[in-house]
């Protein structure tokens, strides 16, 4: 008996503990009954600031703001009304006007949210006379994007209606609302989109507008979004947009000094503007959907690409660093470098400098495949195991921002991939490795992966002689310099800064008198590397790495031209023509310009689509004769 006493004066007391809380919260805490959104009487209305615009490096703007005007719906105060004559003016059918009206009911029957969105002007101003006829529906104004300068569209990013999982993360959002999505938009959409102001508006019994609830005493004004420089020369960035047509990759550009990113250029790109209005939905499905352009997918710095012969000079600083060669160290190439335990594999190489003794400087502007192959041994096998040689070659790439993510304020990105002892070890389970084995890495082939924003920073570390500062695209917030530690605090190399000496004078070498000689620029000096890497799915890829001026470097680039055969053929001339165009303002070769304006890869493109869809078509066949002798 007394157990069940005690049960009874346990749930006793529990009940006792929940209404003692509640007359605590409903008439002593006015955190809640002060509230305006717990009163039904009162109806929430939204006043949406301006967003923010954006401007480049120079004070241009590229992103401005233009007038739209949305539908809005109070469910609750909706009276029956003439739907054909509604869904005419607004265009749209019964049906889309009965899903919209539920989806506003359940979002909530008295917090007015979007029926319809980014009505034109002339819609507007036609709707705007009738509007009296519909309770329960008005007109709300809001800005939408416009880009007056159609370019840097991957940069920019896009705003677009907040969707669920938006409005589980954030409070501050309500259905219907706009939110920045990728770029500069997402990133810095807290800046941007300012702060909305709310009117709450108290109604009577009948429904009847009474006034403003307790006088206006909650009640905010919209502050609007503040306004944004970002790194961006817009001039060089659409100028190298330019360079790209007809043609796909990736360029990103840095200034060395500050790791503020000038340009960030993938291609194909798009009209920045397409991505307004209401036409947005169908041109985003359009653009997402094109599986054979990608106009979407962000080659700047998302596409992972092997570096090729630009990251010889790695090596050769690796070499270097490690001591197992010095500028005056020199190797035999006889048409390529022969490796294997009986010599037998061969890797080729086209210098054109046969039997002949090549030394650092000569290695890096005519490319050999030799020297670099013979430094990468010697690299690997300076310590007592391959496994040993890996981990401190590794470690030296890693040290220059490759195989990890830069930890920038870019919106995406990819780690890239710099092979170590551990991937190798699981490559080879049973197998003895060691350099013959990784060979492919002394001339950037083989397992390496980088982005081009990850080679751009690598060679703007070798301009600064072993430091990097992150890249990063933001210069100013609301007219202020923005000094965040990680954008202003120098990343250091594992390589010391005399031997980074040589290896830029090779690379200046190349440009005036090796591989990258006809990007040569009369009057600026410029430091490159040419390379060509191997493409498994069709004509290998187009790189080129430059900074110039050799002293006090001011712009530091990056150029991949996929399927664009060989580094001068496309992407040497197109890294030159930039240098000079944002050092000089103008450019001294317009025949290379016009040559790369109008040269088009769109047959290499349409081969690699017809080999895709032959291997498709294939595939489908052989699995269906598969499936037909199952049966």
């Amino acid at each position: 008996m007394e157990k069940k006493y005690i049960a009874y004066f346990s749930i006793l007391l529990v009940g006792l503990l929940f209404i003692l809380r509640l007359f605590y919260i409903q008439v002593l805490d006015s955190k809640y009954t002060g509230s305006p959104l717990n009163n039904s009487a009162v109806t929430p209305k939204y006043d949406y600031p301006e967003r923010g615009f954006i401007y480049d490096r120079n004070g241009v703007l590229i992103v401005a703001n233009q007038p739209s005007y949305d539908v809005m719906i109070v469910p609750r105060d909706v009276k029956p009304l003439d739907t054909l004559e509604f869904c005419n003016l607004l265009k749209i059918d019964k049906k889309a006007f009965l899903k919209k009206y539920k989806k506003a009911r359940n979002y909530s029957p008295r917090i007015p949210s979007v029926f319809v969105a980014q009505l034109s002007k002339s819609d507007y101003a036609y709707l705007q006379e009738k509007m009296y006829k519909y309770k329960g529906f008005y007109i709300q104004k809001r800005s939408l994007r416009q880009y007056p300068i159609k370019s840097a569209a991957n940069v920019l990013g896009y705003i677009s209606e907040v969707t669920t999982a938006d409005l589980k993360d954030n409070i501050n959002y309500q259905q219907g609302e706009l939110i920045g999505k990728n770029g500069v938009e997402k990133e810095y959409e807290e800046a941007l989109r300012g702060v909305k102001g709310v009117k709450f508006i108290q109604k009577d019994r009948f429904n009847k507008v009474i006034g403003p609830y307790k006088g206006g005493e909650y009640d905010t004004l919209s502050i609007v979004g503040k306004d944004v420089n970002i790194t961006i020369d817009i001039k060089l960035q659409k100028y190298a947009e330019d360079l790209m047509a007809n043609k796909r990759g990736g360029i990103v550009a840095i200034e060395p000094a500050t790791g503020e990113i000038l340009a960030l250029v993938s291609a194909p790109t798009y009209d920045p503007n397409l991505l307004v209005g209401r036409e947005r939905s169908k041109n985003y499905n359009k653009l997402d959907s094109d599986s054979h352009e990608k106009p979407m997918f962000d080659r700047s710095l998302l596409a992972q690409y092997p570096p090729g012969s630009p990251f010889k000079v790695l090596n050769a600083l690796i070499g270097l660093q490690e001591g197992v060669i010095t500028p005056e160290t020199h190797f035999y190439c006889y048409g390529g470098f022969r490796y294997g335990r009986s010599s037998k594999a061969f890797m080729a190489c086209h210098c054109g400098v046969h039997g002949a003794p090549i030394k650092l400087d000569m290695g890096i502007y005519r490319s050999c495949n030799s020297y670099f192959a013979n430094t990468y041994k010697k690299i690997i096998e300076k310590y007592p195991t391959a496994t040993e040689g890996m981990k401190v070659w590794s470690n030296h790439v890693k040290s220059f921002g490759l195989g990890d993510f830069l930890h920038n304020d870019l919106s995406t990105g990819r780690r890239g991939v710099v092979p170590d002892e551990k991937l190798y070890d699981r490559y080879y389970p049973t197998f003895k490795w060691g350099a013959s084995t990784t060979i492919s890495n002394a001339i950037g082939q083989g397992e390496i992966l980088t982005t081009p924003i990850q080679l751009a920073n690598m060679t703007a570390a070798i301009a600064n002689k072993g430091y990097y500062f992150t890249p990063h695209i933001i210069k100013k917030i609301d007219n202020k310099p923005i000094q965040i530690d990680k954008f202003i605090t120098p990343n250091k190399t594992s390589i010391d800064k005399e031997h980074f000496t040589p290896v830029i004078e090779g690379m200046y070498n190349t440009v005036e008198k090796g591989t990258a000689r006809w990007s040569r620029v009369e009057g600026i000096e410029i430091c490159g590397k040419t390379g060509t890497a191997e493409n498994p799915h069709g004509q290998d890829h187009s790189i080129f790495i430059a900074f110039a001026p050799k002293d006090n470097p001011k712009i530091a680039i990056a150029v991949f031209v996929e399927n664009g055969y060989w580094g001068s053929r496309w992407a040497g001339p197109m890294a030159s023509l930039m240098i000079e165009k944002y050092i000089r303002g103008d450019v001294s070769r317009p025949r290379e310009e016009k040559r790369m304006f109008e040269g088009s890869l769109r047959e290499e493109y349409d081969k690699q689509l017809l080999t895709e869809q032959l291997e498709k078509e294939i595939k489908e066949k052989l699995k269906k004769e598969l499936e037909e002798k199952a049966e």
